[in-house]
């Protein structure tokens, strides 16, 4: 899909779905935490497991969304 399309179907997703707006701002929130793990020198064990529990969040997450773009696309084509 064209890089534009897929980011004006976004934004008009961030604008018209609720469901959408929180999937994004969660998914900036996992992003945060994760990065703050990250830049730890030295994780411990829990530290390693929530990083990974986290970044199975944001990719679900992700998913979700872009499954949602998708349907969107979709829908707009039939109309």
């Amino acid at each position: 899909m064209d890089r534009n399309i897929e980011e004006e179907i976004k934004a008009h997703l961030m604008q018209t779905n609720e469901r959408f707006r929180e999937l994004h701002h969660q998914h900036l929130e996992y992003d945060r935490l994760v990065h703050e793990l990250e830049n730890k020198h030295v994780l411990t064990g829990p530290e390693e497991i929530e990083e990974h529990r986290l970044k199975k969040l944001k990719l679900h997450l992700k998913d979700e969304m872009e499954q949602m773009v998708s349907e969107y696309r979709l829908a707009s084509a039939g109309a």
